[in-house]
């Protein structure tokens, strides 16, 4: 995803504060996403996920708004289900 930097809701802006999740890591993986699918939910949200090496390798899911620019970052979080599948 390339263009202007993302926008975060407050609650993406709060989770990702309280999980020790840092801006660099979700604009890396909306930026070059390993796997990116649409919501199953809602048709206005994707989700990227992303390896992380700095915190372990884990797996880093962002759930954005696709349809507005710049994307809107809803929320982020580390996926343990995707962990050894990405």
């Amino acid at each position: 995803m390339k263009g202007p930097p993302p926008e975060y809701t407050a609650h993406a802006s709060l989770v990702m504060t309280e999980r020790g999740i840092e801006r660099r890591w979700v604009e890396r993986v909306l930026e070059s996403p390993s796997e990116t699918r649409k919501d199953a939910l809602d048709p206005d949200l994707s989700h990227a996920v992303g390896l992380v090496p700095e915190f372990g390798g884990r797996v880093l899911r962002v759930v954005y708004n696709h349809k507005v620019n710049p994307p809107r970052v809803v929320t982020a979080f580390f996926d343990r289900a995707m962990k050894g599948r990405v």
